[in-house]
Parts: C-alpha cells; structure tokens; sequence
C-alpha cells in the first residue's frame, strides 16, 4: 500500500476536481443548495473516505444509518458527524469512524482532503478527509448508529452499471417539486446525495492517481 498511499497523496495535494465532479452525482435540482456560494454559520462536520485492501481489491467502507440517528435514517453514509470544540476535523475524522464502525485509528494514514460541501438539510459544511489502511481493518459497527456495513470495492463504484438515476419528488417552497437523482447502486442500496457526491470527487483523484487500475493489491 506504500506506492499507492504515496500516488494518492500526491493527487490529494494537486488541484482538487472539486465542484466539477460533486455536480456529476448532485440531484438536480439539490434544494437549498448554490453550488457557487457557501452559507455563513454552518457547522463543521467530518468524514472518512477510508482506502484498504481486502481480498485483492481496494475498498472503501459505507454505512445504512441506523434508527437511532436523528436524520438520514437508512441514507447510506461516509462514517462522520459533527466536529467537537477545539478538535481538528482529521480527528474528528477518526473518532466518528472509531465510534461507528470500530476502526482503530493507529492503523490509519490521513492523506489529505477532499472539496468540503454544504450540506442544506442539516446545516453542516462536510469535510471529507482521505485516509488508508494497510490491511482490512477488524469492523466492529455500533448498532444504534449502523444498520449495516458496506465493503465497496473501488472498481464496482467506477462501474458505469453501478450508476443509476431515479425521479423522485421532494416539497420545496410550498409546492412539490421533481427532481433527478443519480445513484450508485450496490447490494441492493441506493448511495446518493452528499455521500455519492464526495464519492464522484474521491474516484475523480483516485483516476489521476492511477489506483482504478489497481484490481490486485497486498494486504
């Protein structure tokens, strides 16, 4: 993992892809959102895009919140949440992904970050932090925050069949809207939203690092 942790922090440090590719999976339209201002007065919140190998292919770990979160119930999810007063958001990184699903931040290397989007549902500014491990960390997920643990591999989320759309109608200023969104599709869930928005920037990097290619690695 040492040539593709190197490749990938490499990538992280150039120009992000940034907007370009979070509008490629936004719904459109993504209520309360322009795309080209950022609120005052958000909150801080972060999550981890976490990069291992497991059966000779790179993963990258997602959760189906559980019923004891109180919003995006069943949305499938980065491990993240709210940053703490005087907590830095890689720490804040680790810890929600430590709570969530038991990953030991000893065996992580932080690379960098992704482009931070607003969240209009919640009020967050989500940071998206990058990090890898060398083997498949020992998942252990909280089962009031977690319904369930998805291991995707790197390849199947470039997949052009993952990628999906669907018409679905949202209420916005009194009336009800219908909007477009697009989704990847993995064992029988729908990952859209933030989530597959910082998905489209983190497979935009890992093209320009070369990892796509990368079927077999060691573990």
């Amino acid at each position: 993992m040492e040539e593709i942790s190197a490749r990938l922090r490499q990538a992280l440090a150039a120009p992000l892809p940034g907007l370009e590719a979070q509008l490629r999976l936004a719904p459109q339209p993504r209520v309360g959102w322009d795309p080209n201002r950022v609120p005052d007065g958000l909150r801080d919140a972060a999550a981890l895009v976490l990069l291992y190998p497991h059966d000779g292919r790179l993963h990258v770990p997602l959760t189906v919140r559980g019923g004891g979160m109180r919003t995006h119930t069943g949305q499938v999810s980065l491990p993240g949440g709210s940053v703490d007063a005087g907590e830095s958001i890689e720490a804040a990184a680790l810890r929600e992904a430590v709570e969530e699903v038991g990953v030991d931040p000893a065996d992580v290397t932080i690379l960098g970050r992704l482009t931070s989007l607003h969240i209009p549902v919640s009020g967050f500014l989500l940071h998206p932090v990058v990090g890898v491990a060398g083997g498949r960390p020992r998942f252990q997920t909280a089962e009031w925050e977690v319904a369930r643990l998805l291991e995707v591999p790197l390849a199947v989320l470039d997949d052009p069949d993952t990628l999906r759309t669907e018409r679905r109608q949202r209420p916005a200023g009194g009336r009800v809207i219908e909007i477009e969104v697009p989704y990847f599709a993995f064992e029988g869930e729908k990952v859209w939203g933030a989530t597959a928005m910082i998905l489209a920037e983190f497979l935009a990097v890992t093209r320009a690092a070369r990892l796509i290619s990368e079927s077999l690695v060691r573990e």
